[in-house]
C-alpha cells in the first residue's frame, strides 16, 4: 500500500480518532444490495480476527495488513464489485481510506472462535454488534455457525446466532448466516461439505430467531447444489473459501448462481491472494460469472 495511505490511517488513529465516525457519517450508501448485473459481489476480508491468516502455503499472507488493504482497494474498485465484509479494524481502515462509498458494508460479529482452538466451536461474538452496526450506517452483520453435534457449545452458539439474528432482523439490517456441520477429527475441527451435511446446516440455519424477514445465508458450493440451494427459500451467498483449482472453482460458482435463491457471490482469499497475484484479474472473472 502506498506509505501516503498508510500514513494517514495512522495519523487518524492516534490524532484524531472521531474521524472514523465522521467518514462513516458522510460515506455514501449503496443504493441496492445487489449490483447492476443482479447479483451482489462482496469481498471478504474478516478472517485475521480469528487467526485464520494462512493462504496457500504462506501461513501469514493475510497478516501485513498494509498488502490486505491494498489488495482491497484494488478489488473494491473493480466494476460490479457491490460490497465488502470485515471486522471494525479493517472497515474503519476502508472508512478512512474513503473506498467505501456506494459499497454495501458487512460487519463481522463472532470471532471468537479462533481457527485451531480446543474452543473453536464456542464462537463468541466478540466483533460487531447489531446496534453499531445500524450507528455505522453498515447494511447488515455476519454470524459464523458451526453445528458440532457432539460439542456440548453448540447450543450456545446456536441462541448467541438467533440472538443476533433478532437484533439485526428488529432493525432491518441483514442477517448473513454463515452454517456448517462441522465435527472434530484429531484434536482439529473439520467442516462436513458433504451435500447432505449442508443441506441439514442449511435448515437449522433457516429456522434461527424469531423473524427472518432480512435473514440470507452465506453457503459452501458444494456437490449438488441444487438440492442445497432447494433446501430453504431464504436469499443465499455463495462464498468461496479456500480455493485450490481455479477453473473449477469458478466453473462451480457460476452453475450454483443459476439457482433462483442465490443472489451473489461472497469471496475473500481466492480474490485477493489468486495464484499469479493478479487480483483486478481474479475479480473481474468472478463479476462476469454475475
Amino acid at each position: 500500500m502506498l506509505s501516503d495511505k498508510l500514513s494517514r490511517i495512522v495519523t487518524a488513529r492516534v490524532g484524531d480518532p472521531g474521524a472514523i465516525t465522521a467518514a462513516a457519517a458522510r460515506r455514501v450508501k449503496a443504493t441496492s444490495l445487489l449490483g447492476e448485473h443482479g447479483k451482489a459481489m462482496i469481498i471478504a476480508a474478516d478472517h485475521p480476527a480469528r487467526g485464520a491468516n494462512g493462504v496457500g502455503g504462506d501461513p501469514n499472507a493475510m497478516a501485513d495488513r498494509a498488502e490486505l488493504l491494498d489488495r482491497l482497494c484494488v478489488a473494491l474498485e473493480r466494476p460490479g464489485v457491490t460490497g465488502v465484509l470485515g471486522t471494525a479494524d479493517i472497515l474503519e481502515d476502508l472508512l478512512l481510506l474513503g473506498v467505501l462509498d456506494g459499497k454495501t458494508v458487512f460487519g463481522s460479529m463472532n470471532r471468537g472462535g479462533l481457527a485451531g482452538s480446543s474452543f473453536e466451536i464456542d464462537d463468541r461474538f466478540t466483533g460487531y454488534d447489531a446496534q453499531t452496526i445500524a450507528e455505522m450506517g453498515f447494511d447488515g452483520g455476519k454470524t459464523l455457525t458451526r453445528i458440532a453435534l457432539q460439542d456440548p457449545a453448540t447450543p450456545s452458539a446456536l441462541m448467541d446466532t438467533a440472538r443476533a439474528v433478532n437484533e439485526l432482523n428488529d432493525r432491518q439490517l441483514i442477517a448473513m448466516v454463515e452454517p456448517f456441520v462441522s465435527v472434530w477429527e484429531n484434536g482439529r475441527i473439520r467442516n462436513d461439505l458433504s451435500t447432505d451435511a449442508v443441506v441439514k446446516s442449511v435448515t437449522i440455519a433457516s429456522g434461527l430467531g424469531r423473524r427472518t424477514a432480512y435473514t440470507w445465508l452465506k453457503l459452501p458450493v458444494v456437490q449438488d447444489m441444487e438440492r442445497v440451494l432447494a433446501s430453504s427459500t431464504l436469499p443465499a451467498l455463495l462464498l468461496g473459501g479456500e480455493v485450490k483449482d481455479a477453473e473449477a472453482a469458478f466453473a462451480s460458482w457460476g452453475k450454483a448462481l443459476k439457482q433462483p435463491t442465490a443472489q451473489g457471490l461472497v469471496v475473500g482469499r481466492s480474490l485477493l491472494y489468486p495464484a499469479g497475484g493478479d487480483v483486478a484479474g481474479a475479480v473481474d472473472k468472478a463479476v462476469s460469472l454475475l
